[in-house]
């Protein structure tokens, strides 16, 4: 991949992980609503955790020789 495609694959993930920081919080402020009752939440929160994850390992691997940040 060249820089000009690993700039592109960045910024996109960048965004991706913004909107599931977001998703995040919303999830987070379902759970605290329903005073941690929520299975449904709860399952869904981990599965955002774990895309949050998995973005910002792409991330990194995309900088490894920190040529973009």
């Amino acid at each position: 991949m060249n820089d000009d495609e690993k700039g592109k694959r960045f910024l996109e993930l960048i965004d991706e992980q913004n909107n599931v920081q977001w998703s995040i919080v919303a999830k987070l402020t379902s759970l605290i609503s329903s005073n941690w009752n929520s299975t449904d939440a709860q399952k869904e929160l981990e599965e955002l955790v774990e895309k949050h994850t998995s973005i910002t390992k792409e991330l990194n691997s995309l900088d490894e020789n920190s040529s973009i940040l």
